[in-house]
């Protein structure tokens, strides 16, 4: 071996683990909620007031202070940071606590079996249970994509110039998070959210508690095959990645026929460059999706000006969209 061989960065791979387990305790056991609500509380009174064992509450807040998610004074104390304090917290917009508790119930313990699936080739979990045929999962689901929409693209989103759009149609718009965004910082666009029954129960839940039913409306059923109602910008975020090719020439064929002439599609996804290997997010979330579903996968931006040039679409542009993990192609219809 080498001299100039250093393990570090293996071993850093291996245990990485170590931080998410801690980070999705102290969301699961209400750690950030209760310090939200007080001043600063010692380790005792966290363990008794959340009926924790006082020796792992103190080992686990401690490791909680070491990700900078917490801070400890001098006194023994801890309190929530910034950072914690605004994505951790239950009911804030940006609440990121469902998407711990979707990471921690689903993803991880199906991460664990990744050799099953290299094996069999095949998905470790049922396709479709959380989008739909399981409304435990489904609800848990939405809920944290919501709060991640809210929380990491929002203000990136919000930012998307819609011109002189009036009427959106959010293909497989979840949550309608996105549109949400839109529909304020455009007040006179009127978005319309597809997707599946069980879907926009929750999305019209949560569109009502943030006033905007008015603009922001739902229309449930598939986008295989319920009709687009014409608009003149179209949206298709975090869906094409769970269609096969035919799939997503469908689609995009039906949105070119959805769209008024002039008008505007706009697709935002997991993707890679033409080496399917960079960047590295994308290519793990590649393995993510062959978990869940059995034709989930991600498509290089190549593959996508492809086919919305075989669709019709002219002006095709795709770009890199920090901090999300996620390309957004534009692309208008002659």
């Amino acid at each position: 071996m080498s001299t100039a061989a250093d393990p570090t960065r293996i071993t850093k791979l291996a245990t990485s683990f170590y931080q998410s387990c801690v980070l999705y305790t102290a969301s699961e056991t209400g750690v950030f909620d209760l310090l939200e609500r007080h001043d600063g509380l010692d380790a005792e009174t966290v363990a008794r007031k959340l009926d924790l064992n006082e020796k792992a509450t103190r080992s686990l807040l401690d490791a909680v202070v070491a990700l900078n998610l917490l801070a400890r004074d001098d006194a023994g104390r801890y309190r929530n940071t910034e950072e914690s304090s605004a994505f951790l917290v239950k009911g804030r917009s940006t609440d990121l606590s469902h998407a711990m508790d979707w990471y921690r119930l689903y993803l991880y313990p199906a991460w664990g079996r990744l050799g099953e699936y290299v094996r069999s080739g095949e998905p470790v979990t049922e396709p479709g249970a959380h989008y739909g045929s399981d409304p435990a999962r489904t609800n848990t689901f939405i809920r944290a994509m919501h709060g991640r929409g809210m929380a990491v693209g929002g203000p990136v989103i919000a930012g998307i110039d819609m011109g002189e759009a009036k009427r959106l149609l959010d293909v497989g718009g979840g949550s309608g998070a996105y549109s949400m965004c839109l529909a304020r910082a455009n007040p006179e666009l009127v978005c319309t959210v597809l997707d599946g029954p069980e879907v926009c129960r929750i999305a019209d839940e949560l569109i009502s508690r943030e006033g905007l039913q008015d603009r922001v409306r739902t229309l449930p059923g598939s986008y295989h095959e319920v009709d687009f109602p014409a608009c003149d910008a179209l949206h298709v975020f975090g869906v094409l990645h769970l269609e096969p090719e035919s799939g997503i020439r469908k689609i995009l064929k039906r949105s070119f026929d959805a769209l008024e002439d002039g008008g505007t599609i706009r697709v935002l996804d997991m993707m890679t460059d033409k080496t399917r290997s960079r960047p590295t997010y994308s290519s793990l979330f590649a393995l993510k999706m062959a978990l869940f579903t059995a034709d989930g996968w991600v498509f290089s931006d190549e593959d996508l000006k492809g086919w919305l040039a075989d669709a019709g679409f002219v002006d095709i542009t795709v770009e890199e969209l920090p901090p999300l993990p996620h390309w957004l192609a534009t692309a208008r219809k002659p």
